[in-house]
Order: C-alpha cells, then sequence, then structure tokens
C-alpha cells in the first residue's frame, strides 16, 4: 500500500467503485453508454454567466492552442477550419459546443473528404469529447502538496472515446477532431463536413477543409526522433482492478503500449529490483525481475514477469532500448526472498559500501547471459536517474567492469555525462544544456542524446494547466538545440483517481501521466506527438534542402535556420502560439 493510500485509505477503492457504478448504470438500461461524472467546476460560480446565450446548441470552430473553460460560454465565431497535412501526417482541429440547456445524445460525425477527382474515407477522422479534470498550479514545483494549498479549477485534457455526450445546461464543451492522412492519399484540397446532433436540437453542419502536401511523412516506427515516456505497468493493474502481472493485466497493457508506439517511442522502461524511484508515485514499481538467495548464498533470478513485459512492447513496435532501472535506486534498498526461510529480506546496497559489489555483481553476470539468450543484449541500458557525481563513478565502474556489454542510460542533472563521453544514452535537464559540439560527436558515433523537463521545468511542460502548445513547442526546442529527443517521467503513472482529479500529493498536477485509464489519449499527448511530427518534418527538408544545393534551396535553409534558432531558447514571454504558426507556415511553404 502506498504512503498516499495510508494516509487516505478510501482512496485505493474509489476507482473500482467508479468502475463497479460504471458497470451498472450500463447494464440498467438499453443502450446506455458507460460514462463517469466530472468534478464539479470550483470556479463555476465566479466564471458562469449564461444569460446573454440564446436557447439551443450552438457550434463552432476553435483553437487547438486554447483551453476553453466549462463554465464559460466561449467567444467563438468561426465557421470553417482548414487543416494543412503531409501525406502520413496526423492533424488536429477542436470544435466548441455550448449551451444554457441540457442536451442529451450530441453526436458528431465527419463525412468523406472529396476533392476534384479523389476522396478520403471518412474513418480518417475522428471526434472525441474534451473531458475536463481538476488541476492546480506549478506552484514551487517539486515538492508535497496538500489539498488547499493551491487554488483549483477544471482543465479540458481527456480525450474519452464516448461516441455519445449529454451535455448539462450552462457547459462548454470541446470536441477533437483529429485527422490520420493516408500515406498514400493524392495532394490536393479535399472538403468535408463536421455534423453535430443531439436531442431536440437542429442538426448543425461546420465546414472542414485539408489541404494535402505531396510530402510524405515516415510512419511512426521510422521516426528518429528519441522518445523516452517513461511507463508504469502497476498504475494500470491498480486502476484496472486486475491481478498484478495476470494474463487480463498484460492484456489491459497492450493498448496503452500501442498508443505509445505510435507516437514513436524508442524505449521499453523495465524495472532490475523494487521500486527504483523510492516510491514517489501512487503507486509502487513492482518488481519485474524476481532476486531469491539460495540456502547455500548463491542467487536465483526470475526473468519471468520482466521477458513478458519487454516482448509485449516489442510485439507492439517498441523495439529500440530497454532501459532498466536501477543499478542505484534512490534509496539503495534491494528486495530479494531467502530460500531458507521463505520471507523477502530488504538490504540497503550503498555504493560507497562493499555490499553494492557483493549484491550486484552476480546480478550482472546473470542478467548480461540472459539477455544475450534472449538477442536483446546490444539493446539494453542499466539506467540511472539523477544520482551525484560520487555514486555514478562507483556504478559506471562497476559496469565496466563486470558487465561491459551493458549499455549506461542517465537522466542527468550534475553534468554527469561530461566525465563519460561513451554512455550510450544521455538525457540533460533542459537548463543544462549540452555543447553543440559534444552533440554532433555523440551523434556521429551512434549515441543518443536527449532533454527532460520535470517538476521543476515551469515552462514548457505538459502539466494539465500547461498551455496546450507548450507540448507542441517541445519537440520545436529539440530540433533548435540539437537534441535527438526527448524524455519525460510519466506515461502513466496515474494518480488515485486521473480520470476526474489529475493532482497528486507531490508534483504540480498532470507531472506523473500524459495519458489516461481506458488507453484514452489527452490533449496534452496530442500536441507533443505533433511537436515530434514537425521535428521530423523539419529533419527531412533539411535532408533535402542540403541535397541539392541550388540558390533557391540554400535560401529556403537559411530561412529554416533563422527561423529554428529562436525556439531554442524557452522564454515563457514570447508569443509561441504566432511563431509557431508561422514556422509553420515556413514548412508549408519549403513542402511545397
Amino acid at each position: 500500500m502506498t504512503d498516499s493510500a495510508l494516509r487516505h485509505p478510501l482512496r485505493m477503492l474509489l476507482p473500482l467503485l467508479c468502475a463497479l457504478a460504471l458497470a451498472l448504470a450500463a447494464c440498467s438500461s438499453p443502450g446506455a453508454v458507460a460514462t463517469f461524472r466530472e468534478a464539479d467546476d470550483p470556479t463555476a460560480d465566479t466564471l458562469a454567466d449564461w444569460t446573454a446565450v440564446a436557447p439551443g446548441l450552438h457550434v463552432s470552430w476553435g483553437s487547438v492552442d486554447v483551453r476553453y473553460p466549462r463554465s464559460v460560454a466561449p467567444q467563438a465565431d468561426s465557421a470553417c477550419c482548414r487543416l494543412t497535412a503531409w501525406r502520413g501526417e496526423r492533424v488536429s482541429a477542436q470544435l466548441l459546443l455550448w449551451t444554457a440547456d441540457s442536451i442529451g445524445a450530441v453526436r458528431c460525425r465527419v463525412g468523406k473528404f472529396r476533392s476534384s477527382g479523389a476522396s478520403l474515407p471518412a474513418d480518417i477522422a475522428r471526434t472525441r469529447f474534451v473531458r475536463y479534470v481538476l488541476t492546480d498550479e506549478f506552484g514551487p514545483g517539486c515538492g508535497y502538496r496538500n489539498d488547499g494549498d493551491f487554488p483549483t479549477s477544471l482543465s479540458p485534457d481527456l480525450l474519452d472515446t464516448l461516441d455519445r455526450f449529454d451535455m448539462e445546461a450552462c457547459t462548454t464543451r470541446p470536441v477533437w477532431v483529429t485527422v490520420d492522412v493516408p500515406a498514400d492519399a493524392p495532394a490536393g484540397l479535399y472538403r468535408t463536413t463536421v455534423e453535430v446532433t443531439g436531442q431536440g436540437v437542429a442538426r448543425r453542419r461546420l465546414p472542414l477543409e485539408l489541404q494535402v502536401r505531396a510530402h510524405r511523412l515516415p510512419p511512426a516506427s521510422e521516426w528518429r526522433f528519441h522518445l523516452d515516456l517513461w511507463q508504469h505497468p502497476a498504475a494500470v493493474a491498480r486502476v484496472e482492478g486486475l491481478e498484478l502481472w495476470s494474463d487480463a493485466h498484460f492484456e489491459a497493457l497492450r493498448p496503452l503500449v500501442r498508443m505509445l508506439s505510435d507516437a514513436g517511442q524508442k524505449v521499453v522502461t523495465a524495472t532490475l529490483n523494487r521500486d527504483p524511484w523510492n516510491h514517489q508515485c501512487y503507486d509502487a514499481y513492482d518488481p519485474m525481475i524476481r532476486w531469491s538467495r539460495r540456502a547455500d548464498g548463491t542467487w536465483h533470478y526470475d526473468y519471468t514477469r520482466f521477458d513478458r513485459w519487454v516482448t509485449l512492447c516489442r510485439e507492439e513496435g517498441i523495439v529500440g532500448s530497454i532501459n532498466c532501472y536501477s543499478l542505484l535506486p534512490w534509496n539503495n534498498l534491494l528486495e530479494y526472498r531467502d530460500e531458507a526461510t521463505g520471507e523477502l529480506r530488504e538490504v540497503e546496497a550503498d555504493p560507497a559500501t562493499p555490499r553494492f559489489e557483493e549484491y550486484w555483481t552476480p546480478f550482472l553476470r546473470d542478467f548480461t547471459a540472459h539477455l544475450d539468450e534472449r538477442g536483446w543484449l546490444g539493446l539494453c541500458n542499466v539506467a540511472m536517474d539523477e544520482r551525484d557525481p560520487a555514486t555514478m563513478e562507483r556504478a559506471v565502474e562497476l559496469l565496466r567492469r563486470v558487465a561491459p556489454e551493458l549499455g549506461i542510460a542517465l537522466a542527468d542533472n550534475h553534468a554527469s555525462y561530461r566525465r563519460y563521453p561513451d554512455l550510450e544514452d544521455v538525457c540533460v535537464q533542459m537548463d543544462c544544456r549540452v555543447a553543440d559540439e559534444d552533440l554532433a560527436r555523440r551523434r556521429s558515433e551512434g549515441l543518443v542524446t536527449t532533454y527532460y523537463v520535470c517538476c521543476s521545468s515551469a515552462f514548457p511542460n505538459t502539466f494539465t494547466f500547461s498551455q496546450p502548445w507548450e507540448a507542441c513547442y517541445m519537440g520545436w526546442f529539440a530540433a533548435a538545440a540539437g537534441y535527438d529527443g526527448l524524455l519525460r517521467w510519466a506515461y502513466n503513472s496515474w494518480p488515485a483517481d486521473p480520470q476526474r482529479d489529475s493532482r497528486f500529493t507531490a508534483w504540480p498536477a498532470g507531472d506523473t501521466f500524459i495519458v489516461y485509464p481506458g488507453a484514452r489519449s489527452s490533449v496534452r499527448f496530442e500536441r507533443l506527438r505533433e511537436g515530434i511530427q514537425d521535428y521530423e518534418k523539419i529533419r527531412l527538408l533539411r535532408e533535402e534542402l542540403m541535397a541539392d544545393p541550388s540558390d533557391e534551396h540554400a535560401a529556403q535553409l537559411a530561412a529554416l535556420d533563422r527561423t529554428l534558432a529562436r525556439f531554442a531558447e524557452p522564454d515563457p514571454s514570447q508569443p509561441w502560439p504566432e511563431l509557431l504558426a508561422e514556422a509553420r507556415r515556413l514548412l508549408d511553404s519549403i513542402g511545397r
């Protein structure tokens, strides 16, 4: 049981009770849609004024850069939306619905996309109702926080999979429209309509235009952007009410892994022992590798969970690195079963003591042999997270001496990477910039260099109160600063009831996750993916322009470099939505 659960024991039951209530609701009335009730808006009394809103359902296009409050009637009057995309690209728009009345069974449908002499099927588009979750604010960033420490509000973030939605009176409901352009789509301008219907209201149709360019974005499996969002399998078991590591648990993990793979994820997050981060999440990290010490003092290691998890990720397309945490757990504790007594024991293996080498040496040798047998040896990195230079030195020395075939990954906030120029995977905190010459050398040697943001980064970030465009900006920053990609903790370390409340007893709201249970995406995740696509488009256009150094291409490359340089300094005072739109127009003009 987690520390948070000990303080609030009933919170552990909340997700299960919610799931039971939804199941009963779905069974009690034919055709009912299983759903949940959002939290009440703590700002509704100060924000809501619907006296000027005419009866009926109102519809307009909005901006994907804006989070629209639930209790405020939006000032929006945009009848048409045009999206521009490469073939193979995903693009998004945001539709706004609002009403002063209660309206049931609202549906949104996108029609077939038609161009002169060509058409694209309607199912390349999806509409998802945006759900509101409780959030807070940045405050001091990292550190424990209690209810009431910071103002609470609602943020539209969760993209639900319901096909219809009941709207309460005096509410706004965004709808996220996603279009996945087929890789073989003929270039041209396509037109369609989004049809909105509801009980007792007139049918509404809004035009949507899609400009498809001739350039092609490769599938996510071929993207160069090194995306490393840390996964947390145990959180899925708890939220879904499943036995940890059961067949049902692994099946529940699969759609989440698939969604992550579709965003270009390159890394499997695995654990070497119990809870390498000293239980700073709502759910502890359960061990994937079970250690046992026999009566004669020798060791046995059960890799069943580890093998099954890695295999599932590889089956779903995450076939890059396997980063295993950690040789340096934050509390230096190791757990093993004493076979002589049958008891679980806990031992502190501080790197400054002989016990560190005593316990880790036999494991590293056995682990190396196991990886070699599975064909994963060249993919596996032993990973460390934000450890001090002296501790890192002891860990690197042991690894290089005992298991030199294993790679090393480091999330670094001490500039320790400078001591070890040959680490396979280095990720630095956003404010700790890697020199251009080091980036160039590492890339030429096939080494990965990324950056990360965390609870200490006010801007840019992917908190549930962050502006949606911040997630997109992060891809542009990576391109401008010369990084190979991005690391973020975490993909799905969910708090107690994530679909209603994104806050946690530690860290700003949304810091611990970016997608929701049931493999439901978020505004933040879609915008992050969008920035990754931009990173890939920048890379491909640069390669194309440099391959044919004509005067025209040289001028375009210079314009691209000037534009990109503006994104290298994350100054929150800059008008980033306008700068992103301008930069995208440049990519579009070069793409033509």
